[in-house]
């Protein structure tokens, strides 16, 4: 399992995905909203709201979440109709059974059309993961990597991070990107490769020699 980003006391079985998920790294991105979603006791209303970059990892949370919690998971806010999230919101209220809705933007930004589910929605606590900081980052580019059954140097990820967009996106176009030309090149995934392979992709920027490869990570 790669490296956990920073300190945080979270709980074993919120640190792993299922049997085809990989494991969920946590940051200070995603700590928050992890801790909060372990807390279900706590809750204001029994429905919560996560929002976050696509390629975050919210799905992975979601289905934790529901495997450890025993609640629903609405994976996407247009994935039901408004009548059927409107019942679901109201069950979790009626039976205690916590509600979680995964989204790109929070319920403000939605278009609801229905009155009495867009007033419940206004209740409802909103869970932000944000993108990634440069430990987190580079964890997940060597869990990726490590999913695909390729193992990386930890000076890959370091040479990579500094001179990257932080993005979820950008971290799974490098990963595909740097298979994509092992695989075609017969060479394994080096510095040397993946300066080359990002250069002419412009997913990196050029090396500068200021620039510090090291992360400071706990």
């Amino acid at each position: 399992m790669a490296r956990a980003s920073g300190q945080f006391a979270l709980p074993l079985d919120w640190s792993a995905g299922g049997a085809n998920d990989g494991p969920l790294i946590v940051g200070t991105s995603n700590a928050d909203a992890i801790r909060y979603l372990h807390h279900v006791s706590t809750w204001p209303v029994r429905t919560a709201v996560l929002t976050g970059p696509r390629g975050s990892g919210r799905s992975l949370i979601g289905r934790i979440f529901a495997r450890e919690t025993g609640g629903r998971v609405i994976d996407g806010p247009t994935s039901v109709s408004e009548e059927a999230m409107f019942h679901a919101w109201n069950a979790a209220q009626a039976s205690g059974v916590p509600l979680l809705i995964i989204a790109d933007a929070p319920p403000t930004e939605w278009e609801i059309a229905l009155p009495d589910l867009a007033s419940r929605l206004r209740a409802v606590p909103v869970l932000t993961i944000g993108e990634p900081d440069d430990c987190l980052a580079r964890d997940l580019i060597e869990a990726l990597f490590a999913q695909r059954g390729m193992a990386i140097a930890p000076e890959v990820s370091s040479y990579i991070v500094p001179r990257m967009e932080r993005s979820y996106a950008m971290i799974h176009r490098i990963v595909a990107a740097l298979d994509a030309a092992s695989l075609e090149q017969g060479r394994r995934v080096g510095v040397r490769l993946a300066r080359e392979t990002l250069l002419s992709q412009g997913l990196i920027e050029p090396d500068l020699l200021e620039r510090q490869d090291k992360i400071q990570c706990p």
